[in-house]
């Protein structure tokens, strides 16, 4: 006689976790940018700023790009490897979390795990365009400054610097990304 109880059982803990790693936690929701508008932020972004975080470390010229495709959203995040001297190039995918008329999604760039990416204020132009973006992740660990130039406005700047504060996030620790002139070898 078989035993299947323990094929079972090995299943039953691998599917949980699975169904766990699909989740997107969020431990400190902000307040997002409602009513949101995709077509405003797609295209190119340039990072002004960040927190230090080990998957851009040492990294400078930091461009995020979204397309969409679908429902999903693609990303594709490039920077410049100081010490390596040398472009690095990551591809991931977004969907929306409670609808796409709030700034709130989940992100993946490693299979079935999400962070969640909410953007919690934009710039916008008279003609609808977003021009510069605060986006928070999943907790106070993460935030990025981004903008459709690679120089902000110090006023915009400033203002985000006091959101971020106003968050809890020490501002002292955000990483101010150089994008002057690099030759870019692709």
């Amino acid at each position: 006689m078989i035993n299947i109880t323990q094929p079972l059982r090995h299943l039953s803990i691998w599917l949980s976790i699975m169904s766990l790693s699909a989740c997107t936690l969020i431990d400190k929701p902000v307040t997002v940018v409602k009513p949101f508008e995709l077509n405003q932020y797609l295209g190119t972004w340039y990072e002004i700023a960040r927190l230090e975080h080990s998957f851009e470390r040492n990294m400078s010229h930091v461009t995020a790009q979204y397309t969409l495709q679908g429902s999903k959203v693609v990303v594709t995040n490039r920077g410049f490897k100081q010490d390596e001297q040398q472009w690095d190039e990551a591809n991931g995918k977004a969907y929306f979390i409670d609808g796409s008329d709030q700034g709130l999604l989940k992100v993946s760039f490693f299979g079935p795990f999400y962070g969640a990416y909410q953007i919690h204020d934009v710039i916008q132009e008279p003609n609808g365009q977003y021009t510069d973006a605060l986006v928070i992740g999943p907790n106070a660990q993460y935030a990025w400054i981004l903008s459709r130039t690679a120089v902000i406005n110090p006023n915009t700047k400033q203002g985000f610097i006091n959101k971020l504060s106003a968050l809890g996030i020490n501002t002292n620790n955000l990483i101010w990304v150089d994008q002057g002139t690099l030759k870019d070898d692709r």
